[in-house]
Parts: structure tokens; C-alpha cells; sequence
């Protein structure tokens, strides 16, 4: 065993015991560190307040006096919680966040000093605009930038430091970030929603979207972790033979979690509780030392700070207990890699989750109107829901027999299946009263107001609904959800808008009732819905047969799925809500096709090294040994020595032949490389990559894994996978 294996291994199993201490009630830690409206109720005036509230529920702006105040509530307020300093926390295109801490101290002269935190420093700071992904939006030289305070997410405590969630804007305007885009389509969802919700309740003057996002992911022990140069500097295992056991017993799934890993997930749990993230679950997943968390549902934005702000944070608890977080969608191969299932809903200020059925069949009647356009808006735009979840790292997952395929379908179970086509089959036209009243009773009025467990979830789609909400469940593990968010809570609210306007024109034009004209338009999108419904298995072959016939795009590859991105038809639908504008839009593009190129040529210059200045030399080595052994059976046997080294030759002729086709791969892989480089073309750069470079990493992947098994484990030089994956 090498060196460093060796004393990464006896590291790892040297590490004391760890003892898990009960911690207080959860519900007494939650928000405890969160600038929240209990805490704000206490600290601000009336008027300050209320500001707060108008500023969230109505966007109106908030003024410099009542500015003023709240940042010295919450100066005071943290400083009492021990922060000394405060940052702007926002969501730059990194995909990670980022964060500037500047301290409340400040001088006064005469050698005096005050904590100092103002209006001014609270709504709006200026980072470097240029040095954070902009697709070409700002020049270098033009490094201004702006974070602007997002009061519709609280402030909190982390560590010492008062963190301010922040949207990221250029000097002209346009959004740098995640959370722009997100806010500007949660508000056209939000009118869209209202507008219909009021049909059938003209109470209802505000719908959120919500989200439940479920986190899955790895834990590596420090020391064996950073032993692999390609988890390092790559996130996962560029190389590694399958175990002997991997999952096949199906033995970790929702098993007796292991002390360590409890350990870990307690102290994250305090640290999430405190941050006032509603975590509730934690379980074992599929893969060896593979685990989720997953919270209580919480209006979108907030929900995509809580998980951007967690990814962070597992990192940061992980270190104490000596442990590597993995989000990478596929850190190890042969086992199931990770997702982040997005459960989307949509609820109004009465308290109504517009996807759950009600009682009466005119509450069943909003379910159904809701339930039918959010399908139509997937199939209208699944390619761009598809782009939406698109990356270097998700490509390894989606289509695996582990996580749904690439191509976007929707699962609705057997029960509503039979409910849309009786409602199919309603007369066109305007419904007498009996007509209506058999609609109403005989179908509508069927759905039960629980559908959690009247069929059988279909693992294998992409988008299905699971009872009262619709579950995005191809969103990799490491993605920002803001991304699809902002996709799902656009294409909704686009169809929405339609409807609508559908509707009003059959009520205003052809003398309708309103049950009439939502029923006939219902009934019209029916009949266009069945290409994007699917209940079977998404793994099969047949279905990549069956879904190219209904027309709907398998777009396997990042580079291909991202082209949805800027067509017409995308930068119509966002130019029209003013979600994002033609500029913003081709920024995003270029950035996550230069980030897709990015992300292979990192992984292709690692692979390379390894395979060159760890794995052959290694072969050599062991190749050596060998030949002495021959050489000296050869003394001791004479001619005769071919019968009693026979095992051995033909180890030294495949090791030879390993060799040769790792060395030539190698260089074949960065000939490619160097082509690609040269060229100026974003997009054919990353179709470069992907196509070209990319396919060598199996190949000469496919022969490392094959010396791993002829090679001394003593004289192996990484950690192998049965080490990582089962070392407690």
C-alpha cells in the first residue's frame, strides 16, 4: 500500500470515537439567528414594521428614514448576538454564494470609534462586478456592480457576521445572480395566479410558489478524501474500480444511520435550526455513505436561499467532524449518484395550496384548472426545462438507471389519468344544467382531496406529481434551485396568462358562463397533453423510441440542452414577463457554456496527470517486481523456467498492453484538447469537449481500473473505492 493511502487509511481509522450529545428542543433553537418577524416586532417601530411587510407582500420601496431604522434594529440586534460584522450575501452565476464582510466599526476622530451600520450600508453596497461570471455583460475595466437588500428574506447570524441577502446587479441594471431572475418570475406567477384563483375566489389577492427541496449527498472521510487528487480538485473519482460490494444488497438504504454520520447530521441540523431552515428528514440513501435532508416546504425564494446557504454550511460542519461533503451529482461510479427533487406548489393568502383537490367540486374545479395549465406550460417548454437543470456534472446522472432520463415528461398517476379523459370527453360548447351538474359530481367531483397514496410514484419521471404539489426530480444535487425555479415559475405563469385570456374571450365573445368557457378551454388542452404524459419506465429504450414519435427532445448532453436557452421562443417568454431581457439571457447562455467547457477541461488535464504520474508509474513499478521474479525463476529453472512464470509473463504482457493504451489515450486526449482550445466559438468549444475530449475519459478510464486489479495493493497509489465508500 502506498505511502500516503496507508496513512490516510490508519488517519481515518485512528479518529476517536464520536459522541453524539442530545441538543435542546428544535422548536426553541429555530430562528434564533434570523433577523425574522418575531424578532423584528420587538426591535422596529410600527411604522418600520409595516414598511418591512409592505415591502414583501407588495414590493413597494422602503425609505431612507425607515431604512435607517432597521439597520440600526438590526446593528443592535447582532451585536447582542456577538457579530461584529456585516456582509451583502448573494448568489453570483459561481453557483456558490458570495460575501464581502466589512466591520460595524468605524472612526469618529479623537482617537474615538463607534459600531456603525446605517440605511445606506444595509439596502445597497458595491462589489466588483467584473471579476463574477457576466457573460460578457460588463468589461473588465468596468468593474462596478451592485448588491441591492432583498427584504422578502431575513437577515441572519452565521458566526460572527450579519448576512444580508442581496440581488447582484450590473452598473446598467442587469442581473448578475440567481435571485433576480427568481423574484422577477415569483412576481409574474404571483399576478398570473391571482388573476385565475380569482374565478373562483375573489379573496384571493396573493399566490406564492412554495418549494421542498430534498438534498442529497455523500460523506467522505477528510483524510481518504484528500488523498484523490481527482476528488480535490474535481468533486469526484475520475478513476476507481467498482468494489466487490456496492449496493446490490440494498442494506444502506433507510438504514441505522452510523454514529459518525448522525453526528454530523445532528450538528447540521442545530446549525440549520438556528438559521431558522426548516430541516425535518434525514435518512440513508441508496449508495454506500450516501445521505439526504430534506426540509419543510417554504415560499420559493426563501426556500432557494435555505439550500444555497446549506450547501455552504455542510461544508463548513463536515470540516468539524472530519468529513468531505460530495454534492457532485456522480462522485463514484457503479453507485447511484445525487439529485435535489424540487417539490413546487402554488398557494394564496387564504391559505389555499392551489394543486391540492378540495372538498366540493368547485374546488376540485381550481385543482384541475391549475393541474392542467402547469402540465401545458412543461409540455409548451420542456426543452428549456430541460436546459434548466443542464450541466457538466447532472450529465452523468440524468438517464442512468438511478435518475430520470433527459427527456421531460410528466407522471400523474392512474386516478387522474381516468379524471382527464372523462373530462375530455365533455360536449364542446355551452353545458346545460344537468350536463353541468353530471360534470361536476360525477367527474370533478371525484377527486379525492388526498392523492398522496392512491398510486404508485414512477421513480424514473422527471415531473410528476406526487398528491398536493409537482416534483421536479431531475435538478441535480449541487445546482442552484434558483435555476429551475425561475424556468418553472415562468412557463406557469406564461400559461396562465393564456388561459386567462382564453377564457375571458369565451365569456365575452360567445355569451359563456365561466364554468362553460374554463371547461371548454380545460377540455381543449387535454387533447394536447398526451405527448408529455407518460406513467412508464423511463430507463426503457422503448420510451426514447416512443418519445421521439410524440416529438418531445432528448437533449442528452449539456452543450445541446443549453441551446434552448436563447431560442425565439425563450427570449420571448422572458421578455414578456420581464423576468430577464435579451441581454441577461445571452450572458446566462455563455456563461454555462464556457462553464460546461470549463468543468471538462479541468477534469481531462486531471485524469491526464493521474493516469501519467500516478497510475503507470505505479504499473511500472509492480511491472518491475515481476520481472525480477521471472529473472530469477529463470536462474533457479534454466530453460524450463516458462512452466513456473507462466502467470507472471502474461501479467507483465498486460500490464505492457495497459500501458501502452492509458499513454496513447492520454496523448490522443490532449491533441484534442489543443484543438479545441484554439478555437474563438464558445458553443463549438463546448461541443469540442463534449464530443471529442470527453469520450477518451472512459477509455482510458476503462484500462487504469483494469491495473487496479492486477497491480500490489500494496503498491497502489490512490484510495480505493472499497475504502472511501465503507470506511466509518
Amino acid at each position: 500500500m502506498s505511502t500516503l493511502r496507508f496513512h490516510s487509511i490508519k488517519e481515518s481509522l485512528n479518529r476517536k470515537p464520536v459522541k453524539i450529545k442530545e441538543v435542546e428542543k428544535r422548536s426553541t433553537l429555530f430562528g434564533e439567528n434570523v433577523f425574522n418577524n418575531t424578532t423584528m416586532r420587538q426591535s422596529l417601530t410600527k411604522d418600520a414594521y409595516t414598511s418591512v411587510l409592505d415591502a414583501i407582500d407588495k414590493g413597494s420601496k422602503i425609505n431612507r428614514s425607515t431604512a435607517d431604522q432597521i439597520a440600526s434594529a438590526m446593528k443592535d440586534w447582532a451585536l447582542l448576538k456577538g457579530a461584529t460584522h456585516y456582509t451583502h450575501w448573494f448568489q453570483p452565476l459561481t453557483g456558490a454564494t458570495a460575501e464581502k464582510h466589512d466591520a460595524f466599526f468605524e472612526t469618529v476622530g479623537d482617537g474615538l470609534a463607534i459600531e456603525k451600520f446605517d440605511g445606506g450600508q444595509l439596502v445597497q453596497q458595491e462589489p466588483d462586478a467584473s471579476s463574477f461570471p457576466h457573460g460578457g455583460i460588463r468589461n473588465t475595466f468596468e468593474a462596478r456592480g451592485y448588491t441591492a437588500w432583498d427584504p422578502s428574506s431575513p437577515a441572519f447570524i452565521y458566526g460572527t457576521t450579519l448576512c444580508v441577502p442581496t440581488i447582484f446587479v450590473a452598473y446598467t441594471g442587469e442581473a448578475l445572480d440567481y435571485k433576480t431572475p427568481l423574484l422577477r418570475a415569483l412576481q409574474a406567477v404571483d399576478q398570473s395566479a391571482v388573476a385565475v384563483a380569482k374565478y373562483f375566489d375573489k379573496n384571493v389577492k396573493k399566490v406564492n410558489a412554495s418549494l421542498g427541496w430534498e438534498q442529497e449527498y455523500f460523506l467522505i472521510d477528510s483524510a481518504l478524501a484528500a488523498s484523490r487528487p481527482d476528488i480535490v480538485l474535481t468533486g469526484r473519482t475520475l478513476l476507481g474500480h467498482s468494489p466487490a460490494k456496492g449496493q446490490q444488497l440494498d442494506d444502506h438504504y433507510f438504514g441505522s444511520i452510523p454514529s459518525r454520520a448522525l453526528a454530523f447530521m445532528r450538528d447540521l441540523e442545530k446549525e440549520c435550526m438556528l438559521l431558522g431552515i426548516p430541516v425535518k428528514t434525514r435518512h440513508n440513501e441508496v449508495a454506500p455513505n450516501q445521505f439526504e435532508l430534506a426540509p419543510i416546504y417554504d415560499e420559493a425564494n426563501l426556500a432557494v436561499d435555505h439550500n444555497s446557504l446549506i450547501m455552504d454550511i455542510m461544508d463548513k460542519v463536515g470540516e468539524r467532524h472530519n468529513f468531505n461533503v460530495l454534492l457532485h451529482e456522480k462522485p463514484f461510479s457503479g453507485v447511484n449518484g445525487s439529485g435535489k427533487h424540487n417539490n413546487w406548489s402554488l398557494s394564496t393568502n387564504t391559505g389555499v395550496n392551489l394543486l391540492s383537490p378540495g372538498k366540493t367540486p368547485m374546488s376540485n374545479l381550481q385543482f384541475l384548472t391549475f393541474f392542467i395549465n402547469t402540465i401545458k406550460a412543461v409540455h409548451q417548454y420542456e426543452e428549456l426545462l430541460r436546459a434548466s437543470i443542464a450541466s457538466a456534472s447532472n450529465d452523468h446522472r440524468l438517464g442512468a438507471n438511478e435518475a430520470p432520463p433527459a427527456i421531460i415528461s410528466v407522471f400523474i398517476g392512474e386516478q387522474l389519468t381516468k379524471v382527464l379523459e372523462e373530462l375530455e370527453g365533455v360536449t364542446k360548447g355551452k353545458l346545460s344544467p344537468k350536463e353541468k351538474t353530471d360534470l361536476k359530481l360525477n367527474v370533478v367531483g371525484k377527486i379525492p382531496e388526498i392523492l398522496l397514496d392512491n398510486t404508485d410514484r414512477n421513480r424514473t419521471s422527471p415531473f410528476a406529481f406526487t398528491g398536493n404539489k409537482f416534483e421536479f426530480r431531475a435538478v441535480g444535487s449541487k445546482a442552484n434551485c434558483a435555476n429551475p425555479m425561475t424556468v418553472l415559475n415562468s412557463i406557469v405563469a406564461k400559461q396562465l396568462i393564456e388561459f386567462k385570456s382564453e377564457v375571458d374571450t369565451l365569456i365575452d365573445k360567445k355569451d359563456m358562463k365561466k364554468d362553460d368557457a374554463i371547461f371548454n378551454v380545460l377540455r381543449e388542452y387535454i387533447k394536447s397533453l398526451k405527448d408529455i404524459l407518460f406513467e412508464g419506465n423511463g430507463y426503457g429504450d422503448e420510451w426514447q423510441k416512443e418519445a421521439k414519435k410524440r416529438g418531445l427532445s432528448n437533449n442528452k448532453t449539456t452543450p445541446d440542452a443549453l441551446k434552448a436557452r436563447v431560442s425565439k421562443k425563450t427570449i420571448s417568454l422572458f421578455e414578456e414577463l420581464e423576468v430577464m431581457n435579451k441581454v441577461e439571457i445571452q450572458a446566462r447562455y455563455e456563461i454555462e457554456v464556457e462553464e460546461y467547457t470549463m468543468h471538462i477541461q479541468i477534469e481531462s488535464r486531471v485524469l491526464g496527470d493521474i493516469a501519467r504520474n500516478h497510475i503507470v508509474p505505479t504499473a511500472v513499478n509492480y511491472q518491475n517486481v515481476l520481472i525480477a521474479n521471472v529473472k530469477g525463476l529463470k536462474d533457479i529453472y534454466g530453460a524450463g523456467f516458462k512452466k513456473y512464470a507462466k502467470q507472471q509473463l502474461e501479467l507483465i504482457q498486460e500490464i505492457s498492453s495497459r500501458i501502452e493504451a492509458i499513454n496513447s489515450g492520454v496523448t490522443a486526449m490532449i491533441n484534442e484538447r489543443k484543438k479545441a482550445n484554439i478555437l474563438k466559438d464558445s458553443e463549438k468549444k463546448a461541443a469540442a469537449y463534449c464530443n471529442k475530449i470527453k469520450p477518451f475519459f472512459d477509455e482510458i478510464r476503462y484500462h487504469c481500473d483494469k491495473l487496479e486489479l492486477l497491480v500490489d495493493d500494496e503498491l497502489w497509489p490512490l484510495t480505493k473505492y472499497r475504502e472511501l465508500l465503507f470506511t466509518r
